[in-house]
């Protein structure tokens, strides 16, 4: 080959493999397949050098600089061959990794005897000097071999599909290097990819090229390519490795029908050996994997439910200290309904990973069915030991959000705590914490509950209440009450809270505390929502017709409408058919409904973009940190009452207060401080800095007609004296 070829072949090697190192990086920051890529990234790097020593060394005549890029090159296939076979052994349990080892082994057995019949063999009896070049004779072709296990891992697991293009396309580049490998091999090259004859150059760059087009396609599609899809594993895939031990075995009786030799008759041997006995204990695995079926769970790995019981009775002997959390994946319905029932396969199979990372070896993790996990926490000191777990669940849980198409879907879980008391069974332990876990879905998203005695189990009164709701808006049921917030300086009212109110046919005045978890959790609220906006917007403009005063409306938004698609339209439209300015209304918002969401955060800033401004309501009760605070499409601060209750005159009451007031001025943004109930609250409040205030002090919240009275009498005084 011209040295102008062989420095244009060596540079452009280098330059794709610098691309996909850097690529490669990148896709394993995405998080799917992050040992694989990272493994790949190394092995491109380790490329460049080994390419250009041997290119070099090669083509100067410099023994030392062409041994050191062989050894290179051989560190590259291993790099490549393990990355290859983390793609789909990263995933598995320990005997279904142990079984992929043996069918992949089987294929190497099978490789050997072809490589050592059509490479090794020929080279040693052939040419004389075959010690000298022994990286060619003997360590490349070991490379091609463990590239080869890795390759055929992939292709055992069905890698080779449409569920995951970038792999795909990965495993077509290994598979021309690996030719053209074999190819300069076979023919008696020098060991250096860069020289040779035309189609193996051709296409050992057409190799790179297809490695360096799957990172940087698998660095852009994230966590998922395209739809959802389940992993495919076409039939024939299962019947490599027998088809493996039939071709290795023909060949063996062909080279020995037409020369028998002592070292050709050694290497099929060995292959062999290899073959037949990776086969045997594949079979004894896949009888044990039949038998683990009935208490293994098919979709995420977990154990099941009757795995969970026969395991417990072996528990119920050893009499341990056992703390359970029962989980329950918040939303799980709405994406099975918005994206499919794939896109809710893959959640459950990657909140079994986060799982699976955040126990302790020795504890149990089942799956219950649906999107209801059980943790069994074994040899536990106490119940701080069970809330430091499902502490350390919900980050990493809200840490991997999962990409599906265009959308980005956050991991949310409740849980549900219990220890076990002397005498307990895994049953008891496992019903307390499902009650403690239905207690937590009554409260904020995203949080736990420990099981106390006396806790109500209220699922049946719940369900009762959720079918009355249903009909609550239709039947007029609902009343819309509004809380005044005023100005702390005048004591004037600047706005107000709408806040929704049921009452019953039966029960007569229900408490939101009751109801609005029911209407979170059954869909309900987003009906609920839309009709309090919508008499709210309504009311905000009769009052500033009637008064004459520049009022606005405070609404809440759950965090089930955040993830509405269709949320941004329905606001503006309500807006336009109250003829109410989109700076006249506050929707609040909770921070853990935020925090963290690839979703909500893009629609409230859709809404901002259009001057509807928003609120953190309670702040300071939820769990965002102040670096992401800055990143919030927020406007005001809502200071949480338990904080305005500590206000009794002392710095050390006032401390938390006056940090948040603080805070929102060096933010730009406003303070509404909460359940204001004495003249001491509201005085302190105005020492702080805080200019707005609502509460029991200035008024309760009020029928539409009392709302409509107290704007009217507000704005015809002429001065509203201030109680402190």
């Amino acid at each position: 080959m011209p040295e102008w070829r062989l420095v244009l072949v060596v540079v452009c090697l280098m330059i794709l493999d610098l691309l996909g190192a850097l690529f490669g990086l990148r896709a394993a920051a995405t998080g799917r397949h992050r040992a694989g890529w990272l493994l790949i990234s190394m092995a491109r790097l380790t490329s460049i050098e080994a390419n250009t020593a041997l290119g070099v060394g090669a083509q100067q005549d410099v023994r030392g600089l062409w041994l050191t890029g062989a050894f290179t090159a051989f560190v590259m296939y291993v790099l490549m061959g393990v990355g290859a076979f983390a793609f789909p052994a990263q995933r598995l349990r320990r005997r279904q990794r142990a079984a992929l080892v043996c069918e992949a082994v089987a294929v190497l057995g099978c490789g050997l005897i072809y490589i050592w019949n059509f490479v090794i063999e020929p080279h040693v009896t052939t040419d004389p000097d075959w010690v000298q070049r022994w990286p060619v004779t003997i360590g490349f072709p070991i490379g091609d071999l463990v590239l080869l296990i890795g390759i055929a891992a992939v292709v055992l697991r069905g890698g080779l599909n449409l569920s995951d293009r970038p792999t795909s396309l990965l495993m077509v580049g290994l598979g021309l290097y690996l030719l053209s490998d074999v190819t300069l091999n076979a023919i008696g090259g020098d060991g250096s990819h860069a020289i040779g004859p035309g189609p193996a150059t051709v296409a050992v760059v057409a190799a790179s090229l297809c490695m360096t087009l799957a990172a940087m396609w698998a660095s852009v599609t994230g966590r998922a390519d395209g739809p959802v899809q389940r992993p495919l594993t076409a039939a024939w895939f299962t019947y490599i490795p027998y088809a493996a031990v039939v071709a290795g075995i023909g060949l063996m009786v062909a080279v020995l029908l037409r020369d028998e030799g002592a070292l050709v008759f050694g290497g099929f041997v060995l292959g062999l050996i290899l073959m037949t006995g990776a086969v045997i204990v594949r079979q004894i695995l896949s009888l044990r994997e039949s038998n683990d079926q009935q208490i293994v769970d098919a979709l995420t790995g977990l154990t099941s439910r009757e795995g969970l019981d026969r395991r417990a009775r072996r528990l119920n002997r050893r009499g341990e200290t056992l703390a359970g959390l029962v989980i329950d994946l918040d939303g799980f319905k709405a994406v099975n309904d918005a994206h499919g029932h794939a896109a809710g396969d893959l959640l459950l199979m990657e909140f079994a990973a986060v799982l699976r990372g955040n126990v302790r070896t020795g504890d149990i993790v089942a799956r219950l069915g649906g999107d209801e996990f059980f943790v069994v926490q074994r040899e536990v000191t106490g119940p701080d030991d069970a809330v430091a777990l499902a502490r350390r669940i919900l980050s990493a849980a809200v840490a991997r959000p999962l990409k599906v198409g265009e959308h980005s879907l956050v991991l949310r879980a409740s849980i549900g705590i219990a220890v076990a008391a002397p005498g307990d069974s895994l049953d008891d332990l496992r019903r307390r914490a499902d009650l403690a876990m239905y207690q937590a879905k009554r409260g904020a998203p995203q949080s736990f509950a420990l099981y106390e005695p006396g806790m109500l189990d209220r699922r049946r009164d719940d369900d009762l209440l959720g079918r009355d709701l249903d009909n609550a808006v239709a039947g007029g049921q609902l009343e819309v009450r509004y809380q005044p917030m005023v100005d702390l300086a005048t004591g004037r009212p600047i706005g107000a809270e709408a806040l929704v109110r049921w009452r019953h046919p039966v029960r007569g005045m229900v408490s939101p505390l009751d109801f609005i978890p029911v209407a979170e959790r059954t869909g309900v609220i987003a009906e609920i929502g839309l009709y309090v906006l919508e008499q709210a917007c309504h009311q905000a403009l009769s009052w500033r017709r009637a008064s004459g005063g520049d009022f606005y409306v405070s609404v809440n938004v759950s965090p089930r409408q955040l993830q509405d698609p269709d949320l941004v339209a329905d606001v503006l439209a309500t807006l336009d058919r109250a003829g109410l300015a989109p700076q006249r209304l506050v929707l609040e918002v909770t921070e853990s409904a935020i925090v963290d969401d690839q979703v909500a955060i893009p629609t409230l800033q859709a809404l901002r973009a259009h001057g509807v401004r928003v609120a953190i309501d309670d702040f300071g009760t939820g769990y965002s940190s102040l670096q992401y605070l800055t990143r919030l499409p927020i406007d005001i601060l809502k200071i949480d009452r338990s904080f305005v209750a500590d206000l009794i005159g002392t710095g050390h009451g006032g401390a938390v207060t006056e940090a948040i007031i603080r805070l929102a001025q060096v933010l730009d943004l406003g303070t509404v401080a909460e359940g204001i109930e004495t003249p001491a609250q509201a005085a302190e409040l105005r020492r702080l800095g805080c200019r707005t205030g609502q509460g029991y002090h200035y008024a309760k919240p009020l029928t539409t007609a009392d709302a409509l009275a107290y704007f009217m009498t507000s704005q015809a005084d002429t001065a509203v004296p201030v109680r402190s």
